[in-house]
């Protein structure tokens, strides 16, 4: 197919962005040690943001975002301030004797509740407007077939949300689960950390 490679070079990237640890590898692992149906919730949200990016980036308006900078720095600093918010939530936990991690309360937070949780982290991550815009400039040849568009917003689905669910399912395993609660003060305070880190890194960049 004269596409194909082109297709198999954009799941190949969008893999290893999903695979390198992020705000979404940390809101999807720490939701699934609450539960497995929270972790998928958030997961499958993470995926739909993946593919609104997407879709914006085939309309071209994805690159047109990062073009207009007080947009772009509006995006920036409110998903700077919100997972800051979830690593303070998650810092604070260290306080309570219950294994449970606030930012991950399984009875707090239902299964629509966590996909927006997931939805918003990645939404709010201003490096997926820049990642999705770059990407299918890049890849994607102009003026392809309707159907390559079809094919590119199916692969983003598959990877992004396949990939997180995965993610998901193993780390809510018995095993790990039994592995967190012993381990939950450093845990939740290293990826705590991690989350307010992130957030400051992305507030103060220029």
């Amino acid at each position: 197919m004269e596409f194909l490679p082109q297709l198999l070079t954009l799941a190949s990237v969008l893999l290893i962005a999903c695979i390198s640890p992020g705000p979404d590898f940390i809101a999807v692992t720490s939701h699934a040690l609450a539960s497995r149906k929270t972790g998928i919730g958030v997961a499958l949200g993470v995926g739909c943001g993946c593919l609104l990016w997407a879709m914006l980036a085939v309309f071209g308006l994805g690159l047109m975002l990062t073009q207009i900078s007080w947009l772009y720095q509006a995006v920036r600093y409110f998903g700077a301030a919100y997972l800051v918010y979830l690593g303070i939530l998650m810092l604070l936990s260290l306080r309570r004797k219950s294994a449970d991690p606030v930012i991950a309360r399984s009875t707090a937070v239902s299964f629509p509740q966590a996909v927006r949780r997931g939805l918003m982290v990645n939404l709010t991550n201003p490096k997926s407007v820049a990642f999705f815009g770059s990407l299918f400039v890049t890849i994607l040849p102009q003026h392809a077939p309707l159907w390559v568009y079809a094919a590119t917003l199916t692969i983003v689905w598959v990877v992004a949300a396949g990939w997180f669910c995965i993610l998901a399912s193993l780390f809510s395993m018995g095993r790990i689960r039994a592995l967190y609660l012993r381990l939950r003060r450093p845990f939740d305070a290293v990826m705590g950390g991690l989350l307010v880190g992130i957030g400051a890194r992305l507030a103060l960049d220029r």
